[in-house]
Parts: C-alpha cells; sequence; structure tokens
C-alpha cells in the first residue's frame, strides 16, 4: 500500500509551501478513501512518495487516469494567503492504495 503525491515543479513553492501542500493532499485523498483500505494503509505504515509534475495540465491528466481506474485521488488548491494566488492547483494526491493501483497513474514520474 502507498500514497504518491504529485507536486508542481514550475509554481517555485518554498520547501515550506511544498510541505504543506503535500500534506494536503496526502489528508485530502486519505479522508476520501474507504474505510478498508485507510485501516490497510495505516497498518503498512502509511508509505507516501512525493513526485515531480511540470503543470496544471499533468496534474489534470494524472487524475483522469486515477478516475478511469477507480483510485482514490485529491487535487488541491491553494487559498492564496501566502505565495500563491487564490485557487492555485499545487498538489494532487494518488491513492491510499495498492502499490500497482497508485504505480498505474505515477510509476512515469521522477522523485522530488
Amino acid at each position: 500500500m502507498k500514497q504518491a503525491i504529485v507536486a508542481r515543479t514550475d509554481l517555485g513553492m518554498s520547501r515550506g509551501k511544498l510541505a504543506a501542500q503535500v500534506a494536503h493532499a496526502s489528508l485530502s485523498a486519505y479522508e476520501d478513501a474507504d474505510r478498508k483500505t485507510r485501516t490497510a494503509w495505516k497498518g503498512n505504515g502509511q508509505k507516501k512518495v512525493v513526485l515531480k509534475a511540470d503543470s496544471k495540465r499533468t496534474l489534470f491528466e494524472l487524475a483522469d487516469v486515477a478516475r478511469q481506474h477507480g483510485i482514490t485521488h485529491a487535487i488541491v488548491r491553494d487559498a492564496g494567503h501566502t505565495q500563491l494566488e487564490p485557487n492555485t492547483v499545487t498538489t494532487l494526491a494518488v491513492g491510499p492504495g495498492r502499490d500497482e493501483q497508485v504505480d498505474r497513474v505515477t510509476g512515469g514520474l521522477s522523485l522530488y
């Protein structure tokens, strides 16, 4: 079981901003997962990986693939209180889910 969080590299987010957006994405997708998946993921160490995407378009394309495969996912839009404009799409979480499922969506991406 794992979760992949895909973050945009084209926004120039600071490390702190990136960390906050990754956390928002992880929690949002976790809350959307069914109880069985949440329990299994928590019981297996809550494995996460953070990956790179070059654009908003890439995040939405990946979200579409996740949707087509029935994989839990969540897109995060920033509130715009600090570094970014309101509603800026920053991250996508895919999973938690079985490694193979998550890899179907994010397997071709590089580590952040």
